[in-house]
């Protein structure tokens, strides 16, 4: 038996049977939760049943996704061709419109990892100059040691 309806009536039929659906996935969820309370051998019984209905379940939303999407697609082919022309202008100008805010914020983006790199180099070059700064400053610390070193070697010798 098949039933002629109009588009709206198909997206409220579809609706109502999305819901249904949900009721059931939850009200499945509440007896599986329950049934795991009970006694090994009722909850045994029952469990196989939950996967029954599960699986019962699962088939039907297939089947309901499956005729949705047989029913968007061909809403979407009406629409299109009801639209006509004036449609694809809209989008087109929809389209730009999204292009141009992409191509500004890749923009936008390239700027801020321009200024990072430029960032990341002076950094770098900090870094660098701190380095040889701390060798310099290693350098004369050894010098010093080496000559607190020899003058402790050098024997004392007073005036007298």
């Amino acid at each position: 038996m098949r039933f002629s309806y109009e588009p709206e009536q198909k997206r409220q039929k579809f609706s109502e049977i999305k819901a249904g659906l949900d009721d059931a996935e939850s009200l499945i969820r509440k007896m599986d939760l329950e049934a795991r309370s009970l006694q090994p051998n009722v909850k045994a019984v029952l469990l196989a049943k939950l996967r029954e209905y599960k699986s019962d379940l699962n088939n039907l939303k297939s089947e309901h996704k499956r005729l949705a999407s047989a029913n968007s697609n061909q809403a979407a082919r009406d629409d299109l061709l009801e639209s006509g022309m004036a449609y694809a202008m809209s989008v087109s100008a929809n389209q730009r419109g999204r292009l141009m805010m992409s191509t500004e914020r890749l923009n936008e983006s390239s700027d801020r990892i321009k200024e990072s790199r430029r960032t990341m180099l002076e950094t770098e070059e900090l870094g660098v100059s701190i380095l040889q700064d701390l060798h310099q400053q290693r350098q004369s610390l050894l010098h010093a040691n080496d000559t607190v070193f020899l003058l402790l070697k050098v024997p004392y010798r007073k005036n007298k």
